[in-house]
């Protein structure tokens, strides 16, 4: 099933998401679900909060991103499930990253090249691996949203400002997408 992606303005895009547990009401569904809605998005990467769930997991499939560009390697595609960053490292470099949340804005953002997290995956079976470039920026992105943090709370405060207009579009709900999406109450 298809969920509508939670816009900007919504409060639950600010909040620290609750840890899972093996529990978790209809968790299979769910993360078919995710799976679901970010491919019908056009994403390579979607959090629970970004759908409305306070629940510290995320999907990525960033393989079409070294596909687009013909970049050297082949991506990944994996559910992590109460991730812990335990290492970020590198020269940090720009990227121009866009968020489904905050639909028709993209900026530079500075993120190191390689990570280390540690997670468990559907089976709640626990991993610690190492990613680098397209992939370690989009599982940083991801895991930024269970902490609350977006995207442009990364840029600077003159960048922040000069897309407040469009920021304030968003949250009404003026803004045209090609997938479903929840807006905060005017």
């Amino acid at each position: 099933m298809i969920m509508p992606v939670y816009a900007y303005g919504e409060p639950i895009l600010k909040e620290i998401a609750g840890e899972i547990s093996r529990s978790f009401p209809n968790l299979e569904k769910f993360i078919a679900d995710m799976w679901e809605t970010m491919y019908h998005t056009n994403g390579v990467g979607l959090a629970a909060p970004q759908v409305g769930v306070s629940a510290r997991m995320f999907v990525v499939d960033s393989t079409p991103m070294y596909n687009e560009d013909g970049s050297e390697g082949v991506g990944t595609k994996k559910i992590f499930i109460n991730p812990e960053m335990l290492v970020e490292s590198g020269v940090p470099w720009h990227y121009e990253e866009g968020c489904l949340s905050i639909p028709g804005i993209r900026e530079n953002v500075q993120r190191r090249p390689e990570i280390k997290i540690s997670y468990y995956d559907d089976n709640f079976e626990k991993h610690t691996e190492t990613f680098d470039g397209y992939t370690a920026r989009v599982i940083q992105h991801e895991f930024d949203h269970l902490n609350g943090v977006l995207f442009i709370d990364k840029i600077s405060p003159l960048k922040k400002q000069l897309i407040k207009g469009k920021l304030s579009e968003i949250q009404k709900g003026f803004v045209k997408v090609d997938y479903k999406m929840k807006f905060p109450k005017r």
